[in-house]
């Protein structure tokens, strides 16, 4: 019976095993495609001084940073999960301090380059001094102080369990070592809901009233058009980020319909609702940019492309 219990155990051991390695197989191919057409982007941007000149392209730029910031904080701690890794929360905390800030910015991002779509198009001639190429640094550094509010209360309102030193007490680094009172889950949930509900009526209110200037404008609709696609496409990055607030009703529509595993759950909300939706974010703005497009090609270590002198003669819109 005991040699039995063994081999079970045995059994059990190797499938868990062969999953982990599976999970981790699925996860590294897309987050290496996903890092090399980012760092080719912003190669693409730090080669070209042009792009520099634009608050949008400058705003993208930004974006990229802090969407490789928040995949790589989150793969790190995929990889930490898989392999069962438990750390003090003294070093632990700073990953989820990092993972928690890129989240919540890249809604704010989303809302600022919406609104930068509004400012060129009704104050072409006459910016706000916030919104000029020299300036928007300070609207940069109001985004990061707003997406840390969040993981600094958590650091502030932190209980650890009895028995627990923040020192020394190894812990999984999951979210939930910060988040351990009620009070904490109540506020997360809250200012979660609040920052994507003000950046959804931000994203609404741009298209709406680029919407109806389209409708006035009988020159250079061209732009103005162009306008209103940059802004349907921020909110329809905002909707892919808010896909990570699915998980509830995807665990149990799974667990209604499907007999899995909880870890196999989770790995499935988190691969469908939380990777996918960062990697294909940028993607999908950057090449959609007919500029970028063309100076990444031409980047790319395979590419034999010719500069066409018409492409390099033309100007980056902003």
């Amino acid at each position: 019976m005991q040699n039995l219990t063994e081999y079970t155990a045995n059994i059990t051991t190797t499938n868990g095993n062969l999953t982990i390695i599976l999970k981790v197989c699925v996860v590294t191919p897309f987050f290496c495609i996903f890092m090399y057409f980012i760092l080719l982007m912003l190669h693409t941007f730090g080669s070209h001084r042009q792009f520099f000149d634009s608050t949008r392209y400058i705003l993208f730029a930004y974006m990229l940073i802090n969407d490789t910031l928040q995949v790589l904080s989150s793969v790190l701690l995929f990889l930490f999960v898989m392999a069962n890794l438990q750390f003090p929360i003294v070093y632990c905390a700073p990953l989820l301090f990092v993972s928690t800030a890129t989240f919540l910015n890249t809604p704010l991002i989303l809302a600022t380059m919406s609104l930068e779509r509004y400012v060129a198009i009704f104050y072409p001639l006459h910016r706000p001094a916030a919104w000029r190429v020299d300036r928007i640094w300070i609207i940069i550094v109001t985004l990061w102080i707003i997406s840390c509010i969040l993981p600094m209360v958590d650091f502030i309102l932190l209980r650890p369990k009895p028995g627990v030193d923040v020192r020394t007490t190894p812990v999984p680094c999951k979210t939930f070592v910060l988040n351990a009172t009620p009070i904490q889950t109540l506020f997360k949930v809250s200012l979660n809901g609040l920052f994507f509900a003000t950046v959804a009526i931000i994203i609404l209110f741009t298209y709406i009233r680029i919407l109806l200037e389209t409708r006035k404008m009988r020159q250079d609709r061209t732009s103005v058009v162009k306008a209103l696609n940059t802004v349907l496409l921020h909110g329809f990055q905002l909707l892919l980020s808010m896909m990570a607030f699915t998980f509830p009703i995807t665990e149990n529509l799974i667990v209604l319909h499907i007999s899995w595993l909880q870890e196999h759950i989770s790995f499935f909300n988190y691969f469908c609702f939380g990777m996918l939706p960062r990697f294909l974010s940028p993607l999908i703005y950057g090449l959609r940019d007919e500029s970028l497009r063309f100076f990444m090609r031409k980047a790319m270590p395979c590419s034999s492309a010719q500069v066409n002198p018409v492409a390099r003669a033309k100007p980056l819109t902003n």
